[in-house]
């Protein structure tokens, strides 16, 4: 996997507090920025209205042909019992898109989308979707409008920043849109569940103080409570050392560290985000070595599959990322 640029670092996930925009009941002659209705609905809920940054997408039925274009839509999605006929999903699975706990619920093919951003909309309509998935995406306007002429598309929650929609929003919006939204919401409680599980059979972690960074370009980018990957240290428990938390101005979703100020990632844990061409440039960093949390054995090189379960956070993700990395964490407090 190439070396992540500050570029891409930029352009990563921000998976923070998206606010709930979900699908609601609505009338027949509600108004939509989809093409045309389709033919009246007999299904309980339907037909729904659902309120995004470019305005308004009516459903007039439960979705049943998805089309993904959100990096992680896929992965409630799957959990709720739909197969998508098209994914993007995160540089660290290439092939479909999927993370390991995902895959094994993927039981047909899926056509893999070079870009959420510029989506092909030839290819999207080749599938013939009833909705097309872009909630946690970079999608603009303009490529929001081109897909609508192939299919209702929701779109990340108004108010809500690109790749900024969280993991309830999510994925209770799409149970509505295939309309199994009690299905949605035991699975909300079931990943909620897998944090709180993990903070009460390890109260040491309550009141200690976690870093999440990813080097880049010689340096870190320090991730935001607002962002997946600092909200998944943040719900078990950990929060950002103060003179990190002073840097948070609540815009970005990564706070900005140089190399003559590693003394910022001082905490009681400090994870580390690496793949294989970073991890060896992290282990050899003299200055990191040299921080005390590093000197005591408070470091955490948590491997491709963890990170990406962390980047994703998903409903599907989160058991398995807690699984693997509280132990760690645990380890590294001791």
């Amino acid at each position: 996997m190439p070396t992540i640029t500050r570029r891409q670092l930029l352009s990563a996930s921000a998976l923070g507090a998206g606010g709930l925009a979900g699908l609601t009941a609505c009338g027949a002659d509600g108004s939509t920025g989809s093409p045309a209705p389709q033919a009246p609905s007999t299904a309980p809920g339907f037909p729904v209205r659902y309120e995004h940054v470019f305005g308004e997408t009516v459903l007039d039925a439960p979705a049943e042909r998805v089309a993904v274009l959100g990096v992680t839509d896929a992965d409630p999605l799957l959990a709720l019992g739909v197969q998508p006929l098209t994914n993007t999903g995160y540089s660290f699975y290439p092939a479909q898109g999927l993370g390991p706990w995902a895959t094994d619920l993927l039981t047909g093919d899926v056509l893999k989308l070079a870009s959420d951003t510029q989506a092909n909309v030839e290819q999207v309509a080749s599938v013939r979707p009833d909705v097309v998935l872009a909630l946690v995406s970079g999608i603009d306007e303009a490529r929001y409008d081109q897909l609508s002429q192939v299919a209702p598309v929701l779109a990340r929650p108004s108010g809500s920043a690109p790749y900024a929609a969280d993991r309830t929003a999510t994925t209770l919006t799409i149970a509505r849109a295939v309309g199994r939204e009690a299905q949605g919401e035991r699975l909300t409680a079931a990943a909620d569940a897998a944090f709180t599980d993990a903070v009460a059979a390890h109260p040491e972690f309550s009141g200690r103080t976690g870093v999440v960074a990813l080097p880049y370009d010689g340096r870190y980018g320090v991730f935001s409570p607002q962002d997946a990957r600092g909200a998944f240290l943040r719900d078990l428990g950990f929060s950002l050392p103060p003179a990190l938390a002073a840097l948070d101005t609540g815009d970005s979703f990564f706070i900005d560290v140089s190399a003559e100020r590693l003394d910022l990632l001082e905490a009681d844990v400090l994870v580390v985000l690496t793949d294989d061409t970073t991890r060896a440039g992290v282990q050899a960093d003299r200055v990191l070595a040299d921080l005390p949390v590093v000197r005591r054995g408070g470091l955490v090189l948590p491997d491709l599959d963890v990170r990406g379960a962390m980047t994703y956070n998903s409903v599907l993700s989160v058991p398995y990322g807690v699984s693997r990395l509280v132990p760690d964490l645990a380890g590294a407090l001791s």
